[in-house]
């Protein structure tokens, strides 16, 4: 059986994996009430393990190291309940070459669009860079969520952006949205963060 992650375990891990966000955000990702999600970061800051910050009238929530060291504390203690921990680790492994294939084509993008690469790269090629990854990523999120349900959602909304990208070319790096590159972004953070391991 799958196994629910509590939500102020998943409120750390949302503020990590987003890497900067507003409690609105945080709240979005999860499903859960703004204002639960507001409490459990006021208490995550009263304990040293979230820090709030703003500039130039925009704030947001983000770790500390203590909250990154207790995130993974719960997140280890999680996994090895639920006797997922070889489980994750295979996913992982399978993962990263996939993941390679998604930096080089994000980072073509991105370089193409600041007018700076050295090869000529089109929408269209990285869009279909991109389609495989896109499969590939269901089988992972699938062998995942069967023991963690937290894992569930990257697959829906990696396809989601790809689908808009031939219309918007910001949803394959865009900021603040869910695009492609920031949807893989949080699932590597997440496997992560999950397992312990330095990025």
């Amino acid at each position: 059986m799958s196994r629910t992650t509590p939500a102020d375990v998943l409120v750390l891990h949302a503020a990590r994996t987003l890497g900067y966000a507003t409690a609105a955000r945080i709240a979005e990702r999860l499903g859960l009430p703004e204002a639960e999600v507001t409490e459990r970061l006021s208490n995550a800051q009263s304990r040293g393990w979230a820090a709030y910050s703003s500039f130039a009238g925009d704030g947001g929530w983000s770790l500390t190291e203590a909250g990154e060291h207790r995130g993974e504390r719960l997140l280890a203690t999680e996994l090895d309940a639920a006797g997922a921990r070889r489980a994750v680790e295979d996913v992982h492994q399978d993962f990263l070459p996939v993941n390679d294939v998604v930096s080089a084509a994000c980072t073509a993008w991105q370089l193409a669009e600041m007018g700076i690469g050295e090869d000529p790269v089109t929408l269209t090629a990285t869009i279909a860079a991109l389609e495989e990854p896109a499969h590939a990523l269901a089988g992972l999120e699938a062998r995942l969520t069967a023991h963690l349900t937290r894992f569930g959602g990257y697959h829906r909304r990696f396809a989601a952006a790809l689908s808009r990208a031939g219309t918007e070319p910001a949803w394959i790096t865009g900021t603040g949205r869910d695009s492609c590159h920031q949807v893989w972004f949080e699932l590597h953070e997440a496997l992560s963060a999950t397992l312990g391991l330095t990025r």
